[in-house]
């Protein structure tokens, strides 16, 4: 898959199958929407394509607003966004940056001059929610009607259900809030997991006796927060497990900002105490403890950090890792 930042780039292919949208979480919903858009596709010999974009459009209004915390939390960082539409099979990927001048393009505008010549779309496909251009004023009738005019087709999906409930960005960001790790699975079609490189911290595990690993989390605000059973890929040939806390560290730091520490139970010899870093880990949430918390001094602390090992080592000794990772495959499997 390749992924362009702008359209400007001799490397995009000259015509394309093309969706847009945030793509928070590549959740069920949208794994449907790209698997319909890779049919449309490879029946029109077209690459598919996905436009996205970074910042999301909602955090450059809060951000406009002087209110950038009443944007919706992230799922997932970019990084993690691109893998899943790299599993989905997508052929390119052109993340546009969301500024004040994307915000106050025309949608007749911004379908002429970044769809049509800037993407050489021939096919575009929507959600039945789609807007688009200055003041959101761009719906399906206004795209379809042009296409007519333009020479592209244009498809509508309705919304992806499961169990009678629609599948969106929204409700898997209330799960994973909830902590209600079970659900998110069921949405997301696959375990959340957050992925990152190992980077140095203040190496106050050590000190503890909970050496971890440090990963941070690229965005102000993360769908889950807090304290979890976790299994880490990408440090040797098999997943380790651990427990983990994804948050800002309220006892260490004053306005930190958001990290994901794991501390794995068998650190694999052969790294060494050193061997971490740099690495690209991915790190699935597998069951959340509690929420973070602040503690009166490194004892407390020390203290909290014990019984949540011991609670995840439970976790994942119990019967309930083996029905979650039977839920995974059953999942994977209904992958559309």
């Amino acid at each position: 898959m390749q992924v362009f930042r702008g359209i400007h780039h001799p490397g995009l292919a000259p015509a394309c199958a093309l969706t847009i949208g945030n793509f928070d979480g590549v959740h069920r919903g949208h794994q449907a929407m790209l698997a319909l858009l890779r049919s449309e596709a490879e029946h029109r010999g077209l690459p598919s394509c996905v436009m996205t974009f970074e910042p999301r459009p909602c955090d450059h209004f809060a951000r406009l607003a002087g209110r950038p915390e009443q944007a919706p939390a992230r799922i997932a960082p970019l990084r993690d966004k691109l893998d899943e539409l790299r599993r989905c099979g997508i052929d390119q990927v052109v993340v546009l940056r969301f500024d004040a001048a994307l915000a106050a393009q025309p949608p007749q505008s911004f379908i002429e001059e970044t769809l049509v010549r800037g993407l050489g779309a021939r096919h575009v496909l929507v959600g039945d929610d789609f807007r688009f251009g200055a003041r959101r004023a761009g719906d399906y009738a206004m795209l379809d009607a042009a296409g007519a005019q333009l020479g592209f087709d244009v498809g509508r999906m309705n919304s992806y259900q499961v169990h009678g409930v629609r599948v969106s960005s929204s409700a898997v960001r209330a799960a994973l809030a909830a902590g209600d790790m079970p659900r998110a699975h069921e949405l997301l079609g696959r375990t959340h997991s957050v992925s990152g490189h190992v980077v140095h911290g203040r190496k106050l595990g050590r000190s503890l006796g909970f050496p971890t690993l440090n990963v941070r989390f690229a965005h102000a605000t993360s769908a889950a927060q807090g304290i979890f059973a976790v299994r880490t890929h990408g440090l040797g040939p098999r997943p380790l497990d651990g427990v983990a806390s994804l948050g800002v560290r309220p006892t260490v730091e004053h306005g930190g900002r958001l990290m994901l520490e794991v501390h794995c139970f068998d650190w694999p010899a052969e790294l060494g105490p050193e061997g971490g870093y740099g690495k690209l880990v991915r790190v699935e949430l597998l069951h959340k403890l509690r929420d973070e918390a602040r503690y009166d001094g490194l004892e407390a602390l020390t203290t909290a950090i014990r019984e949540d090992a011991l609670q995840a080592r439970a976790y994942l000794a119990s019967a309930a890792i083996t029905a979650h990772a039977a839920l995974g495959r059953q999942t994977t499997r209904d992958r559309i």
